[in-house]
């Protein structure tokens, strides 16, 4: 039985003494984040990716070895163990092959072998595959089983219920199977035709369409799964069905024997009758979990760089959610993200109530100092923006203006957690204060929103729910554990994503902090219902305090590596206070010999030195190295696009054939993942991420289908 331990580490090509430290920090009730982030000496420094991908291959090996252990046990309590199966069972390192090898002992619905069997037809089929009676007429042996007055009650019969109990035998032997799955795999290919030739639909490209299995890419498997479940197509795997029953023949038939030709029928049928559609439903489930794993990566690689985006400091915006008919709502923040004003105008048909726009907007900015106009990116934008532009440029304000994504602002302004925050605003404020606080505070904001809903992925609604859900929560736990949360101002949401904090002592934090006012100590924590010793030491280190009674609670220090800090401090000369005055500049420099200093203190060198680059810059913010908002485009309708334009946008979303820019116009703009660089990548993640601000050359513009093609790489069209 292979070590799971061995087999995790040789996957991810770490060490075993790295994959035991992890195991064992699992087992004790340890979250990746904080075995990430405090636990590097165990570890080796393992990233929370790694550490991600480690745990998942746990789970799935430990589920394998269950399942090994129910399939023995079944087994041998029908007395049919023997030490070659057992050791096959022990043998296999994926699930598919444990299922093989039990199906022949698995109960089985009523078939036509299961018929020949009652019918006593078994021992004649077993004949048939022992291929060592050479003399005499299959006919004349059947004769001697055939039962008149039953379904068996001539030769002929006999024979067609033998050779349904060998084709049986054959579609349920583990090696058969194997062979003939690996054959498929090989040479087939995965097909698609139009259910209505005729009609003309989105799916044309896979009209007639066959490529195969080893070479079709992710995102095609999804699309055409999607034209199927529309009813526009209809999809197999095709194989040389000759070919696999040639390779099953061979396999089969080895010996001269009277029974040859009724092999060569049962194996036909076989292979027909029961394994090819098994296969094929088994390989186009491998697709689409291959496919979906794809897309599920892609999901939360643009998620982390969504939720990672920089915070623009000190705004106070005027956020707009346009409409037509019900008008453009507003909502005006202040640079906390807390709601000052909100109203509705209507720059947008059938109004147009341009003159009143401007003059609410001037209000607003004069009442209120607002310094920056944010847009939502859906309905009635374009002409919002051009109403923005005009003010702005009239007016002489000092405000600038941006787009935002208003991918699933309508999902929490809806939400029953948009009710309980504001129960005095009505749905379209909410929705407006959102797209508002996305671009103050990104993280803070879009944590209230299933990541699902925020459209930074490929057929987001056709993937596994569960495995979907599980990798974009892994994400953004993350990502907010990487940049730490403010104790006293986190919304439960926020802190719901805390290494060790629940969603119920998420709300126990908060009603806590209403109750006995703003937290002054990290052990305050404790004192939180059902907020435990091992959930304390899990979110400890990634909830800050500013201006508390212990400075170090600022800092992402973790509680149990406070004397080591105050010790560095004191070797420098510096007492914890300095850490409210911007930290230790040099702090390395001071403290001469890390290893020894490490030795001294009893840490460990990592630790240590995350101990020093904190105390040096506490508290700083991981997203202040990402790009920064691009504000004011002079852009705004198809119209003004030109081929050949250069131009500045911001990558919106990132998919397997190429990244999607919003360049100021309604419609994101398409650079196809051959243009993205002038060199070959294999997926457009490797050269741009959501969030960043790109230089694109306009190469095709499509204003009846309302698509623009881009390129990054100027001059290539």
């Amino acid at each position: 039985m292979p070590n799971i331990e061995n087999v995790i580490a040789q996957e991810l090509g770490i060490s075993p003494r790295q994959v035991a430290a992890v195991v064992a920090l699992v087992d004790e009730g340890n979250t990746i984040p904080f075995i990430a982030r405090y636990r590097k000496e165990a570890t080796g420094g393992l990233d929370d990716v790694t550490l991600r991908d480690l745990d998942e291959r746990l789970a799935y090996l430990r589920a394998l070895e269950a399942r090994k252990a129910d399939v023995l046990r079944t087994i041998d309590e029908q007395g049919k163990l023997t030490d070659a199966l057992r050791a096959k069972i022990e043998e296999a390192t994926v699930m598919q092959r444990v299922e093989d090898l039990y199906k022949p002992y698995r109960k089985k619905r009523a078939t036509r072998a299961s018929k020949a069997r009652d019918a006593g037809l078994e021992p004649l089929a077993l004949l048939m595959i022992a291929q060592a009676t050479t003399n005499g007429d299959p006919r004349a042996l059947a004769a001697g089983y055939a039962k008149p007055g039953s379904a068996y009650d001539t030769p002929e019969t006999v024979l067609a219920g033998a050779r349904d109990i060998v084709a049986e035998a054959l579609a349920d032997d583990a090696e058969h199977v194997a062979a003939l799955r690996a054959f498929t795999r090989r040479q087939g290919s995965l097909a698609a035709e139009a259910t209505d030739p005729e009609e003309r639909t989105v799916y044309d490209t896979y009209y007639g369409f066959a490529e195969p299995l080893t070479r079709i890419p992710n995102h095609r498997i999804l699309a055409i799964n999607r034209g199927e479940k529309e009813g526009k197509l209809r999809v197999h795997v095709r194989a040389d069905a000759d070919a696999a029953v040639a390779l099953l023949e061979k396999r089969v038939v080895r010996h001269p024997s009277i029974f040859a030709d009724q092999l060569r029928v049962a194996v036909a049928d076989g292979y027909k009758r029961l394994v090819a559609p098994a296969l094929e439903r088994e390989l186009r489930a491998e697709l689409t979990e291959r496919a979906q794993a794809d897309a599920i990566r892609v999901f939360a690689r643009n998620t982390e760089s969504l939720l990672s985006q920089r915070p623009v400091r000190g705004a106070r915006v005027i956020a707009l959610d346009p409409g037509y008919r019900t008008g453009c709502k507003v909502a005006v923040l202040d640079e906390y993200g807390a709601l000052l004003d909100h109203g509705t105008v209507f720059p947008t048909p059938p109004r147009s109530d341009v003159a009143g726009t401007k003059r609410a907007l001037a209000g607003y900015v004069r009442k209120h100092r607002a310094n920056v106009v944010v847009i939502g990116n859906g309905t009635g934008s374009r002409e919002t923006e051009e109403v923005v532009v005009d003010f702005i440029a009239e007016s002489g304000a000092d405000v600038r203006y941006t787009i935002v994504n208003e991918a699933g602002a309508s999902v929490y302004s809806a939400s029953k957690l948009a009710s309980e925050e504001y129960p005095d605003l009505d749905v379209t404020t909410r929705g407006a204060m959102s797209l508002g606080r996305r671009l103050q505070d990104p993280l803070a904001e879009l944590v209230k929103i299933p990541p699902q809903s925020i459209g930074v992925g490929q057929y987001q609604h056709d993937l596994n729910a569960a495995a979907l859900e599980r990798a974009l929560t892994g994400v953004v736990e993350n990502v907010v554990n990487r940049v730490g949360v403010d104790l006293n101002t986190a919304s439960p949401s926020l802190l719901g994503y805390v290494a060790g904090v629940s969603t119920a002592v998420a709300r126990n934090i908060v009603a806590y902090r209403e109750e006995h006012g703003a937290f002054t100590d990290r052990r305050q924590l404790k004192k939180v219902p059902k907020l435990g010793a091992k959930a304390y030491q899990n979110c400890a280190g990634f909830l800050r305090i500013s201006g508390g009674k212990n400075p170090l609670d600022a800092t992402s220090v973790h509680p149990e590596s406070y004397d080591a800090a105050r010790a560095v401090l004191a070797r420098a000369g510096m007492k914890p206070e300095a850490l409210a005055r911007g930290g230790v500049p040099e702090l390395a420099a001071r403290l001469g010999d890390m290893g020894a200093l490490a030795a001294e203190l009893g840490v460990g060198a990592p630790t240590l030195a995350d101990i020093i680059a904190e105390l040096e810059k506490p508290g700083r913010d991981p997203r202040d190295d990402a790009p920064e908002v691009v504000f004011s485009r002079s852009v705004r309708d198809f119209d003004d696009l030109t081929v050949g334009m250069e131009l500045t946008g911001t990558v919106r979303n990132v998919v397997d054939f190429g990244a999607f820019v919003d360049v100021g116009v309604k419609q994101d703009g398409l650079v196809h993942i051959s243009k993205v660089a002038d060199r070959f990548v294999r997926h457009p993640s490797e050269v741009v991420s959501v969030g960043d601000t790109v230089t694109v050359w306009v190469t095709a513009i499509d204003k009846d289908r309302g698509k623009i093609s881009l390129t990054m790489v100027k001059g290539k069209a």
